[in-house]
């Protein structure tokens, strides 16, 4: 099942305290950057993040679920409602997510 506009809208919203967050659509789902880097991504109307330790010790119990069959198990965040912690939550994560590498040119 893909994942509907409306909820990536929803998504959008609820990260709206941060600037230079964007999203890259990919075969019915969406993978989203904060500051050109991945954080994880919307899956069947799902948000799931990377599992960095950061994200683990703050939200204590954490449920993980793949994103889709043979993908690696992912932070499933259900609780959406509070836009200053999702930012300060995605801010701490990118400080500790690695540089994208640049992909050369053939």
């Amino acid at each position: 099942m893909a994942s509907s506009k409306e909820y990536l809208d929803f998504i959008l919203d609820q990260f709206s305290e941060l600037e230079e967050m964007s999203y890259r659509q990919m075969m019915g789902e969406y993978i989203l950057y904060y500051r050109g880097k991945i954080i994880g991504g919307i899956y069947d109307n799902r948000l799931l993040l990377k599992p960095v330790k950061v994200i683990i010790d703050q939200l204590g119990q954490t449920r993980l679920e793949r994103p889709y069959e043979g993908a690696k198990e992912m932070i499933l965040l259900e609780d959406l409602e509070d836009k200053l912690f999702l930012a300060r939550l995605i801010k701490e994560m990118y400080e500790v997510l690695p540089v994208p590498k640049v992909k050369k040119k053939a």
